[in-house]
């Protein structure tokens, strides 16, 4: 079992606000917490110690699903109604939009408009490339590969249960030698690519794996779905450590959905529960 414990109130919310369904967590280079959830002010930022810094977001959403950091403090989030994805920069002003708002569609290699259907996740990888994971309802379940600049590099996978195919891919991590590690949540396993989409390996999780984050000494977190696990993996998708007492259910650390996690560098641990409305944090017993 891993050694921590569930604690409440983990942040400070301004008078009047709630959480609406948590979809993602993430942490920048300071320390601060950002959520994104579905309801006003979707995309909120606390210091470490759970105080309320800014709200941002209004009217840009329909359903936030994806967020994470870069190495730059940019934050990458996801729109999986409206089907785009979205940079902002440190200071919280948009710079790039990936897909057409409101235009969900089949990708095209060399169509004239970069269309999206259901955008899960947009992650930047140690080269500076943005990898969008694509297919939360019935469109293609693939990975599309763009440069630093937004530009469109290749794409790969399709809908499938087979070695490079998806049954929609939910969340990226990249290890130190830059392999991508994909939770493939409908297919109920992780699948390991190098950075050209190139299949090497995957391992089996019953349930649905939904988000993934890497530690710097190579271990990866899941926050396991709808079973409302917690886990600790090594890079071969072998357990190494579960939650204590995590599982499905409406009290402290119980999930109606383990949707994103993230790990401080303090240590503590951040999960997303999109159908409790709630992010809970752990710290070390």
């Amino acid at each position: 079992m891993l050694d921590y414990i569930p604690v409440p109130e983990a942040f400070k919310l301004p008078p009047g606000a709630n959480l609406g369904g948590t979809s993602g967590i993430a942490i920048n280079s300071r320390g601060h917490i950002f959520v994104l959830h579905r309801g006003p002010m979707p995309l909120m930022e606390f210091d470490p110690n759970g105080n309320f810094i800014r709200g941002l977001g209004d009217g840009l959403f329909d359903r936030p699903h994806g967020l994470r950091i870069d190495s730059d403090d940019n934050i990458w989030a996801t729109d999986v109604a409206a089907h785009v994805a979205y940079k902002f920069n440190p200071g919280g002003r948009l710079e790039m939009v990936l897909g057409c708002k409101n235009r969900p569609g089949e990708w095209h290699e060399f169509g004239h408009l970069r269309l999206f259907n259901e955008p899960n996740e947009a992650v930047v990888g140690p080269s500076g490339d943005i990898f969008v994971l694509q297919g939360h309802g019935k469109g293609e379940s693939l990975v599309l590969k763009f440069d630093r600049d937004g530009n469109f590099i290749k794409t790969w996978g399709r809908k499938g249960k087979g070695p490079g195919e998806f049954d929609l891919p939910h969340s990226l991590v990249f290890d130190a030698k830059g392999l991508l590690y994909i939770a493939d949540r409908n297919n109920a396993r992780i699948q390991v690519f190098d950075a050209d989409g190139d299949y090497i390996r995957e391992s089996k999780h019953p349930g649905t794996p939904c988000g993934l984050f890497m530690t710097q000494d190579q271990t990866i977190w899941l926050a396991h779905g709808h079973t409302g696990q917690i886990m600790t993996l090594d890079l071969n998708g072998n357990v190494l450590g579960t939650m204590a007492g995590a599982g499905q259910g409406k009290t402290l650390g119980k999930y109606g959905e383990a949707h994103y996690i993230a790990v401080s560098q303090r240590g503590e641990v951040f999960v997303a529960d999109t159908l409790n409305w709630r992010v809970q944090k752990y710290v070390k017993r």
